[in-house]
């Protein structure tokens, strides 16, 4: 080991021509260059060009510094646990689905895009899966994009790639085309693209198109593929087939009601990977699943907790054979499938012990007949809430406000499954929601009640539709909202994506909604009661909506009244962050810490996305899944105010308790709405529920 010190720095007074070689090195460092190069790559994040700069030194100086400092143990470089764990999910995803290969990025804290990091992953895979003379059909797609706009590989001859779909007309840089040329140009193949649009008007239409000489020759080519790359879409209103044109001519529900859970490559599947028929079937110019099925190597790139039932379809329908995915998303899967083994591995701790059947097999609850929970729980509620809560019509799965609905003024409808309780019907009432459509456990409300309760809600201003981001509630109230304005009701649709943990900040609207419904039913009701019109109505809830965090933690699992057992299972000496209400997989699996170092982990996250600034002001909510006792609430906002405090930010308004849970699950979760003047005011805003009372 060489020491570097004198003449090294004497490099700076020569450079400068005025400074002493002594006062080179900041007195803080002592005289120590180890420390000094070491503080500035690891600490300071600087460039060994840029640490050359300031210490007046060469960059040869300065790798030596760095490599110097590693060998004396001034610097440790440890890989943490969950970065290791993303191999070992990786190896369990190819022995599970029988992959070729797969590559799992592990996962971060959002501080780069996601679709980013798997566009990266995918250009680095790239390499080892493309063989000189190759023909690569090529899928279109943000991720599929990004592969390309990180791919540079010139050592490829004779490659060519083909689109293997066809057009469309959007204006997102992600077309078949952009992404098609995207890729040919990084590998530096001939393009070829499909001449014809992804989705004509009629059957006969295609049959002529795939007549015309130069779209056989296209498809001729695309049937000589060996390879093929491509994303795979949810069915999220924000996901790529939604915005691709595809749903212009035909209705999403179509699909939905025949079970569909994926796209891939246009064709959409069900959760076991089976074609869905429907009215695209003879109108969709591009790969068949067949054809796609038939190709040699399938590389499959896509990722985030969206797109964890897609994924799972695809893999389980065979149409991929090397993915590329990140750790959560790969965990998800695995779990989603059954694989539990695999937490208590990552967790490095031995299987857990199982408990013998002759000792307890149900949790004990209050019950009648399981099978009618749901009813009889609605008909306590409303006889329990009776000056607030009216059934509509006689049916206690449309229920309306006393005190809400009145001509001139907006109406508000929320709604969504049971045993979220008091979530939904707890905040309807004078001043909030007007009408509430209830589901069965976890369900969504048909679209009847749904349409019940804009009829009831209707004061002949419109009527605002607020919900969290679930395909079934998205598809209900959709078709709900259809009849409402034939029925000659207008109606505006906000849909609450407030979980931090449930997709990566750039897809923010692909978010669930959760225990953040609170505030923004506030924040519409209030808006709706003071008489605001519509448009008005539905910004502000937008605001509300797009300025409110949440993320929760699940320490046990709740149970299901029919059959009295858990809906998961989580180890004893477990938790899992960014659980979601319906017992969705979280983010991580780790084991269970402290209150404090919970809530940081919890507030750390959402400081990530929310900036504020010193002075301003927040409404906390701290939110018990069920089972979390108020003293265990109390104890985790505690920490949230001195971690508001430290940032110099003012709680103005705080609610601890039970307001929107999952069954009797142990666990709880934080939600942080970040005020303006506007959203403070509404917040304060009067009103009167069962649950929920402002003066």
């Amino acid at each position: 080991m060489t020491i570097k010190t004198p003449s090294a720095r004497k490099g700076a007074a020569n450079r400068s021509g005025t400074i002493d070689a002594s006062d080179a090195i900041p007195l803080r460092y002592g005289d120590d260059p180890y420390v000094w190069a070491c503080w500035l790559y690891y600490e300071d994040g600087m460039t060994q060009g840029e640490i050359a700069e300031a210490m007046g030194v060469s960059r040869a100086t300065v790798n030596s510094y760095l490599a110097d400092a590693r060998e004396k143990g001034i610097v440790n470089i440890s890989i943490e646990p969950a970065r290791l764990a993303s191999l070992t999910i990786a190896q369990e995803l190819k022995r599970h689905f029988g992959l070729t290969d797969c590559l799992v990025v592990p996962s971060d804290d959002n501080a780069r895009p996601l679709i980013d990091r798997l566009g990266a992953a995918g250009a680095q895979a790239l390499p080892k899966l493309l063989k000189s003379g190759d023909t690569l059909a090529v899928a279109w797609g943000r991720t599929v994009l990004s592969v390309g706009e990180h791919a540079g590989i010139a050592s490829l001859q004779d490659m060519t790639v083909v689109q293997a779909t066809g057009g469309t007309t959007a204006s997102f840089a992600y077309t078949p085309e952009l992404c098609a040329s995207a890729v040919a140009r990084a590998i530096s193949a001939r393009c070829v693209n499909i001449t014809a649009p992804a989705v004509v008007k009629s059957p006969e239409l295609l049959h002529m198109l795939l007549e015309e000489p130069l779209v056989q020759e296209q498809f001729a080519t695309l049937a000589r593929a060996n390879r093929v790359l491509f994303g795979i879409s949810s069915l999220r209103p924000n996901s790529t087939i939604h915005t691709s044109g595809f749903f212009e001519s035909v209705s999403l529900q179509d699909y939905l009601a025949a079970g569909a859970v994926g796209v891939v490559a246009g064709r959409f599947i069900d959760e076991r990977g089976r074609p869905v028929a429907g009215p695209l079937d003879h109108r969709t110019v591009g790969i068949s699943l067949d054809l796609l099925r038939k190709i040699g190597t399938r590389i499959a790139v896509a990722g985030g907790f969206d797109k964890v039932p897609a994924l799972l379809a695809a893999l389980r329908g065979g149409y991929v054979n090397v993915l590329i995915t990140d750790a959560a998303t790969g965990h998800a899967i695995l779990r989603a499938d059954g694989v539990t083994a695999l937490d208590a591995k990552l967790s490095h701790r031995p299987k857990l012990v199982q408990t013998p059947s002759s000792y307890r097999t149900h949790v004990k609850k209050f019950l009648n007949n399981p099978n009618e929970v749901v009813e009889e729980m609605l008909d306590g509620a409303v006889k329990a809430h009776e000056i607030y809560l009216q059934p509509i019509n006689g049916s206690h799965r449309a229920l309306v406000a006393r005190n809400g609905p009145r001509p001139g003024k907006v109406g508000l409808v929320i709604g969504g499954g049971t045993g979220h309780e008091p979530c939904f019907l707890g905040y309807v009432g004078k001043g909030l929601a007007d009408a509430v459509a209830v589901g069965n456990i976890f369900s969504s409300p048909p679209p009847d009640p749904i349409v019940q309760c804009a009829e009831a809600a209707s004061g002949g201003e419109g009527v605002l539709f607020v919900y969290g981001n679930y395909a079934g509630d998205v598809m209900n109230f959709e078709m709900a909202a259809e009849i409402a304005e034939e029925k000659g009701i207008k109606v505006k649709t906000v849909l609450t994506t407030d979980d931090v943990a449930s997709s990566p900040v750039e897809d923010r609207e692909g978010r669930r909604g959760v225990a953040g419904n609170f505030f923004i039913f506030k924040i519409a009701g209030a808006a709706c009661d003071r008489g605001l019109s519509l448009e008005a109505c539905e910004a502000v809830t937008q605001k509300a909506n797009l300025r409110t965090y949440t993320v929760g933690v699940a320490l046990e699992p709740g149970s299901m009244p029919q059959t009295r057992r858990h809906n998961f299972e989580i180890g004893p000496d477990d938790m899992e962050v960014g659980m979601g209400i319906h017992g969705e997989p979280g983010v991580t699996r780790e084991r269970i810490r402290s209150a404090d170092e919970i809530t940081d982990s919890i507030m750390d996250r959402i400081f990530k996305e929310m900036k504020t600034a010193p002075g301003e002001r927040v409404a906390v909510l701290v939110n018990s899944f069920g089972a979390t006792p108020l003293m265990e609430l109390y104890i985790l906002f505690r920490r949230v105010q001195q971690r508001l405090a430290a940032k110099d930010i003012l709680i103005e308004a705080n609610w601890i308790g039970h307001y929107c849970t999952s069954l009797d699950m142990a666990g709880a979760s934080i939600t942080i709405l970040h005020l303006d003047q506007e959203l403070s005011d509404l917040l304060h805003h009067p009103c009167e529920t069962a649950f929920l009372k402002v003066n």
